[in-house]
C-alpha cells in the first residue's frame, strides 16, 4: 500500500495564500524619464494617463502551474513510500549440540531391534538420532564426534539435511577406540561461547567410561553450568562391561544434575528412540518471530515532477517573451 511516512507536513499547502495575505507587497522604484510635453504623448497615443503604482499580476496558468508544483514539493517533503508486504523471520531461541561416542566399541551388536534381531550400536544410534533431528525444525543444531578425541563435525546451523547426512555416514572409530568425554564437554564450551541465543543445551550419547581427555568431566561440568548450559547424558551398552567398555554411570548422572539435565539409560533400539522422544518433549520448540514490512521511498517522483513542471512553464514564457519581442522589433 502507499502511505505518507510525515503526514503532518500536508499543513504547509496553504501556506503561499498566507503569505500573500499576510505580508505587505513588495515595492520597487525605478528611474523615469520627465517628458514635458507628455500630455501631447499620450494624446497622440490615445491613452488616457493615471496616478499609480504598477501592480504585476500573473496569468492565471502560471497560478495553476505554480500552486500545482507547490503541491508537488509539499508532497515530496511528507515522504510517500510504498509499503510492501510483510516478511516474518523465525529465529531460533535455542542451540542443541549433539555429541556421540564413536569409539571402537560402538561397533558392537547387542542392540535388540523391535523384531528382535540384533544391531551394531553405531546403526541404532544413526536412526534415532538422525529422527530426533528431523523433529527439531526450529532449533539451530551442531554436531561432535568423539574417540581419542573430539572433534567438531557440524557448528550450529540450521541445515538439518546437513547435520542428517553426517550423522548417516558416522562410522565407529573414525575418532579413535578411546573415549574423551570431559574434553568433549571442553570443546561444547568453546563452541557454545560463540552463540548469543537464550537456552543452550548439550546431549551426550556413549557406551563407555572417560579414558582419554585430559580435562576431568565433573570439572568441565562444573563450567558448563556456570554457563548456563544444560547437559543431558545417554548411556547406552552394556551395564555388566568391564575394562574402557564399562558405563560409567555415576559421572553421566553427575554431569547431568549438576548441569540441570537429565540422564538415561538405552539398552535397546526402542528405547533409545523413547529416550529421544522424552529429549524433544522437555526442550519444546522456541522461537522469536520477526517482522517488518520493508518500505520503498517515492519523494523524488513528485520532486521531479514539480521541477520538470516549473522548467517546462518557464522555458515556454521565455520562447514566447522572445517570439512576442521580434514581433514587436519587426513592426
Amino acid at each position: 500500500m502507499y502511505r505518507l511516512d510525515l503526514p503532518w507536513l500536508l499543513i504547509l499547502l496553504p501556506l503561499p495564500l498566507l503569505v500573500w495575505w499576510l505580508l505587505p507587497p513588495r515595492r520597487e522604484v525605478s528611474a523615469s524619464i520627465r517628458l514635458p510635453f507628455f500630455d501631447q504623448v499620450a494624446q497622440a497615443a490615445g491613452i488616457d494617463p493615471t496616478e499609480g503604482s504598477v501592480i504585476a499580476r500573473r496569468s492565471w496558468p502560471q497560478a495553476v502551474v505554480e500552486a500545482l508544483a507547490w503541491v508537488l514539493i509539499v508532497l515530496a517533503l511528507a515522504r510517500p513510500q510504498f509499503v510492501e508486504p510483510p516478511i516474518e523471520k523465525h529465529e531460533p531461541q535455542r542451540d542443541i549440540l549433539l555429541a556421540l561416542d564413536l569409539s571402537q566399541s560402538m561397533e558392537t551388536k547387542d542392540f535388540r531391534t523391535p523384531d528382535g534381531a540384533t544391531q551394531a550400536r553405531v546403526d541404532a544410534v544413526r536412526s534415532v538420532v538422525s529422527d530426533f533431528v528431523a523433529r527439531r525444525a526450529g532449533d539451530r543444531i551442531g554436531l561432535i564426534a568423539f574417540g581419542d578425541a573430539p572433534y567438531p563435525l557440524a557448528p550450529f546451523t540450521m541445515d538439518h539435511a546437513l547435520v542428517r547426512s553426517m550423522i548417516d555416514n558416522l562410522l565407529p572409530g573414525i575418532a579413535g577406540p578411546r573415549t574423551s568425554l570431559g574434553d568433549t564437554l571442553g570443546l561444547a564450551l568453546r563452541m557454545f561461547e560463540k552463540t548469543s541465543v537464550p537456552e543452550k543445551v548439550m546431549i551426550v550419547l556413549t557406551d563407555g567410561n572417560d579414558t582419554a581427555s585430559r580435562m576431568p568431566p565433573l570439572k568441565a561440568a562444573e563450567i558448563a553450568k556456570d554457563k548456563a548450559i544444560v547437559v543431558h547424558t545417554v548411556g547406552i551398552g552394556d551395564p555388566a562391561a568391564t575394562g574402557e567398555d564399562k558405563l560409567d554411570v555415576a559421572t553421566l548422572q553427575k554431569i547431568a544434575s549438576d548441569t540441570g539435565g537429565r540422564y538415561f539409560f538405552g539398552g535397546s533400539q526402542e528405547e533409545l528412540a523413547a529416550i529421544y522422544d522424552v529429549l524433544d518433549a522437555i526442550t519444546p520448540e522456541d522461537q522469536k518471530e520477526l517482522s517488518w514490512r520493508p518500505r520503498i521511498e517515492l519523494f523524488h517522483w513528485p520532486l521531479a515532477a514539480a521541477m520538470a513542471l516549473l522548467g517546462a512553464w518557464y522555458a515556454l514564457a521565455g520562447i514566447v517573451g522572445l517570439i512576442e519581442r521580434r514581433r514587436r522589433t519587426a513592426a
